[in-house]
């Protein structure tokens, strides 16, 4: 099982859109867990409270109720990420492009989505 600790925005798109591939991802990449840190679900609770992004973190809350939550927690969730890649080899979901490139630095891999399409980059 391969676990895949997402950050904020990555939760959004995955709960929120139509993902093309992710019935093939078991044959691409493995069986995947994704993972959600303290620090992040912490932040889409905040983001619940704007009027105009309530729904769509709704929708993201309750699409995250099964996965597993991990004691990641500090106050800004991208640099939680980084503190926690540079400690562990792991497979971080984000689309960020800044933090992708801290996470590909530090050696991890980086789970995007991009066209409606989950990818791997190393």
């Amino acid at each position: 099982m391969v676990e895949v600790i997402c950050d904020t925005n990555f939760l959004i798109h995955l709960a929120t859109r139509r993902i093309k591939n992710i019935d093939n991802l078991d044959m691409e990449i493995g069986s995947i867990s994704f993972i959600v840190p303290e620090v992040v679900k912490n932040e889409l609770i905040k983001l619940q409270e704007i009027p105009e992004k309530n729904q769509e973190i709704t929708m993201t809350l309750n699409f995250i109720k099964k996965f597993k939550i991990i004691s990641i927690n500090g106050t800004y969730a991208d640099q939680e990420l980084i503190n926690y890649a540079k400690n562990h080899s792991s497979i971080i979901g984000t689309m960020d492009r800044k933090l992708k490139t801290k996470i590909k630095q530090l050696g991890s891999s980086i789970l995007s989505i991009h066209n409606d399409k989950i990818i791997l980059e190393s």
